[in-house]
């Protein structure tokens, strides 16, 4: 879903691409400052309790992600370097974001579970994406499940608003507790998908 929007976002970007171009601004610049912004953000407002307000910045970065992607190819500068500096500093992001609600619900937020819930996302969120870099790097695929980045993103960042709002910390509680299964199933749909392709590959 995210994915999506950020997709019909981008022609939106592209004015602004081209005047940080103009002004000399590099892609690599924009995406460095995006990252320390939702990093910085996540790790002072979501444990302090301001979820709403992380929650809006955060996500509004987020879906201005695309714009360095924009300037790249605009710019005629895209290729490997850029994929890598963008898929390595979106895994500081993420972990910022649950660093942040594990540290909230273990102080002020005062709830064990969603702080673990929190805490299985962060470490099952930096497997899926490992998972697949892995069997890449093996010469096979990986690309398989039923949460990927930006829906894992999608839907954290919408229960951090909604909760943030007013609703009730079960949302979150739920929320997390959802993604933590639909993280670890798409663990096992990747396990299951390299063992296949190396059960065909042997003779």
């Amino acid at each position: 879903m995210l994915s999506r929007l950020r997709g019909a976002m981008t022609r939106l970007w592209t004015p602004l691409a081209d005047a940080l171009l103009r002004r000399g601004v590099s892609p690599d610049a924009v995406t460095i400052t995006g990252t320390l912004v939702v990093v910085v953000t996540a790790l002072w407002a979501f444990p302090t309790g301001h979820l709403l307000l992380g929650g809006l910045l955060i996500a509004v970065f987020t879906l201005t992600d695309s714009i360095d992607g924009v300037m790249a190819r605009r710019s005629g500068r895209s290729g490997p370097w850029g994929a890598f500096l963008d898929s390595t500093l979106d895994r500081f992001g993420d972990g910022a974001i649950f660093a942040g609600l594990v540290l909230w619900y273990t102080g002020g937020g005062d709830s064990r579970l969603t702080a673990v819930l929190a805490l299985a996302c962060l470490v099952l969120g930096s497997i899926v994406p490992y998972a697949r870099a892995r069997a890449e790097g093996l010469g096979m695929t990986a690309a398989v499940g039923i949460a990927e980045r930006a829906d894992r993103l999608f839907a954290v960042l919408l229960a951090t608003v909604l909760v943030g709002a007013g609703l009730p910390d079960v949302v979150m509680t739920v929320v997390l507790g959802l993604l933590t299964v639909a993280s670890a199933i798409t663990v096992v749909q990747r396990m299951a998908t390299v063992r296949r392709q190396v059960r065909e590959a042997t003779p």
